[in-house]
């Protein structure tokens, strides 16, 4: 199993929004695909019409031995989602009181890791003990950046991290969300960074009002708007994800 984070210390930057939607293109190849709701406030479980709940919270999350019994299905074949809770605002506490706590979340994942071949994360805009986690326990961080000064900071700062701990083995690969290439500022920011910034994706997310209806439809784009720009610019997004991490060599090779 692959773990793929979508992870920016920022929040308000598309990252839920393309974690959704790559799972849902990455279930649609026939992956048996997992998204794992770790942000309390809920969105990814609600654009999937799950209620944002796992019986017993983060402690009995962590500490059971089937998983499989609090992963929910959705509507889309291949798709499952384990749910956000209301507890994981304290998931810091809880890994912070037990033994190894940067090592929980992977230990916690080897439980499925037969049971999917891709996992996606869509992980809280913060740096804490659970980011920590994230970067222990998964192969590849996806980091959307708004094209502008501050939101590149954030890549370098996480960049920053990855290199001081160089136990680390996961590829980070950042890309631009939410454009908007009316606007010089994105324009120019993006063609610099495409120099720039080593292993930044060419695909990008474009602000789109297709993208937000997500949140009326309850639902990935692909599913009420196949044929949109959108959908097309998520299967494109997810391509080269594929194409670079050597994804389908990796999970059958």
């Amino acid at each position: 199993m692959k773990v793929i984070a979508l992870y920016n210390i920022k929040g308000g930057v598309g990252k839920t929004a393309t974690c959704v939607n790559l799972a849902y293109c990455c279930a649609k190849s026939g992956m048996k695909t997992l998204l794992w709701d770790l942000d309390s406030q809920g969105a990814a479980s609600y654009y999937f019409n799950v209620k944002p709940e796992v019986k017993g919270g983060t402690k009995k999350l962590f500490k059971t031995r089937s998983v499989g019994d609090l992963v929910k299905e959705t509507d889309i074949e291949n798709l499952d989602l384990l749910p956000a809770d209301f507890s994981y605002r304290h998931m810091d506490l809880f890994l912070d009181s037990e033994k190894k706590p940067k090592k929980q979340m992977s230990e916690f994942l080897s439980r499925i890791e037969d049971d999917y071949d891709v996992l996606f994360l869509d992980c809280p805009p913060s740096f804490s003990l659970v980011s920590e986690n994230i970067f222990n326990s998964s192969d590849i961080m996806l980091v959307p950046l708004i094209p502008t000064t501050l939101s590149l900071r954030t890549h370098e700062q996480i960049l920053s991290y990855v290199n001081e701990h160089k136990k680390l083995t996961l590829k980070v690969m950042p890309f631009f969300s939410m454009v908007d290439r009316r606007k010089k500022l994105h324009t120019e920011t993006m063609d610099s960074a495409q120099k720039e910034i080593k292993g930044v994706l060419k695909s990008c997310i474009p602000y789109l009002s297709i993208i937000e209806l997500m949140g009326v439809k309850r639902a990935p784009v692909g599913v009420f708007a196949p044929t949109s720009s959108a959908a097309l610019l998520f299967g494109e997004l997810w391509s080269e994800v594929v194409k670079k991490a050597q994804l389908h060599s990796r999970l059958h090779g």
